[in-house]
């Protein structure tokens, strides 16, 4: 994919209330670009519904519905089977953050894509509840200082890893998985265009640096994700009817380079990073490992 190939027409208008360089709402204006006008969005409560759609306002130039934290699934699998029994080829959307997915909303996911629903869900990954004062969420990276987990004197900050929920919902049989960063966008158009393809539930999850949450100057979002990508704490793949493929494999950076430049990181000891980073390269291998071959999940 080429710059030329983006499309020119915006579905999501400017003005939204973002906080200054915020990548997570880059996230929706790219995918939407490639989802088009006959689209239907669902978005459960968080960053990105609040700052698009304060009353009397919103940035939606799309059908939107606004639902509770831990439905957004289930709404969007009742708008499909209406679309479906009208006879009506839409895209049903879901926008969801870590925490409305990973963690509040998780049941009704597992439900849809047990029922092999035909949407695309994607999953903004902040790594944190952004919106409601940075806690910590299933999705929370190990050594990350949040206002519920944070790091003093008898603490490291969040002490459990990263939840893996595209292999979680790998588990559930979906037809395409993919990773994605905003660093690395069109890496991640062409996913979203590969995604409305397939038949079936389709989940994308993308890493979305967030400035405030997680300590870095506004301008330095896109870095920051390329950062993640290049030291292998982020990994970019897809998992298409059970077969593995990394999209980058090419870690070369190490992860303290990621880490130091964020405060909710500044507490690690280098011992600390040094255990990240075997962990990293550990599951780097792995996933070198799996490259091109059928998991079993």
């Amino acid at each position: 994919m080429k710059i030329t190939d983006i499309p020119k027409e915006e579905y999501l208008a400017p003005g939204a209330r973002a906080c200054a360089g915020c990548p997570e709402l880059l996230a929706l204006r790219l995918a939407l670009k490639i989802c088009g006008e006959d689209t239907i969005v669902v978005a459960p409560t968080g960053c990105m519904e609040v700052i698009t759609t304060i009353y009397p306002e919103t940035a939606w130039r799309v059908p939107f519905i606004h639902v509770a934290f831990e439905n957004a699934a289930a709404v969007a699998s009742g708008i499909e089977n209406a679309m479906k029994r009208k006879g009506k080829k839409t895209n049903i959307v879901v926008f969801a953050g870590d925490g409305a997915t990973a963690d509040i909303g998780f049941q009704s996911l597992s439900g849809a894509i047990e029922r092999e629903h035909n949407i695309l869900y994607i999953c903004t990954d902040n790594e944190a509840y952004a919106n409601t004062g940075k806690q910590r969420s299933g999705t929370t990276p190990y050594g990350a200082s949040t206002t519920t987990s944070p790091a003093g004197k008898y603490s490291i900050g969040k002490p459990e890893e990263k939840k893996n929920m595209p292999f979680i919902v790998a588990a559930h049989g979906a037809p395409y998985i993919a990773t994605a960063s905003i660093g690395y966008p069109f890496d991640f158009l062409k996913k979203v265009k590969k995604a409305l393809s397939i038949k079936g539930f389709k989940y994308l999850h993308v890493h979305a640096p967030c400035p405030t949450g997680w300590g870095f100057h506004s301008k330095d979002g896109i870095k920051i994700a390329k950062l993640a990508v290049q030291s292998g704490l982020w990994t970019l793949y897809e998992i298409e009817n059970k077969k593995f493929k990394m999209n980058y494999k090419n870690k070369k950076i190490p992860v303290k380079d990621y880490l130091n430049i964020q405060k909710r990181f500044k507490h690690l000891s280098d011992i600390e990073i040094e255990h990240i980073q075997k962990r990293t390269d550990t599951s780097w291998e792995e996933l070198l490992e799996h490259n091109n071959k059928k998991i079993l999940i």
